[in-house]
């Protein structure tokens, strides 16, 4: 089978493509990706680390997440906490999302008015 003939928007993808790769090289994007990756990073392990501790604690001390507190044991309360954690991780992150967002937008209008402005 043959080639399909290129659409104009092919070709300017093409284009685009050169300006990503120099945007991609660049050094403000590569700190907004060393910025984002000092959140990113220690957040996912955290998380990880807090969501597993609750299987471990339950097989290897079971006597003592099955401390009372109140009318529940300790291990349906940090259940419960996962929730909780797991908010507040999100509002942390969409709180850093906005300054990487910034950061971006800075970014892809330095490039624009390195093209000429579009």
């Amino acid at each position: 089978m043959g080639e399909a003939p290129r659409s104009p928007e092919a070709k300017q993808y093409q284009t685009s493509k050169s300006t990503w790769d120099e945007i991609a090289n660049s050094k403000p994007f590569q700190d907004l990706m060393a910025t984002k990756k000092v959140f990113i990073v220690p957040a996912f392990i955290f998380f990880v680390v807090y969501y597993f501790a609750l299987p471990v604690l339950v097989g290897y001390a079971p006597q003592f997440m099955a401390t009372k507190v109140g009318f529940v044991n300790l291990a349906y309360l940090f259940a419960l906490s996962q929730f909780f954690v797991a908010w507040i991780i999100a509002g942390l992150y969409v709180k850093a999302a906005n300054d990487f967002d910034r950061l971006a937008k800075d970014i892809l209008e330095k490039a624009e008015d390195a093209q000429g402005g579009k």
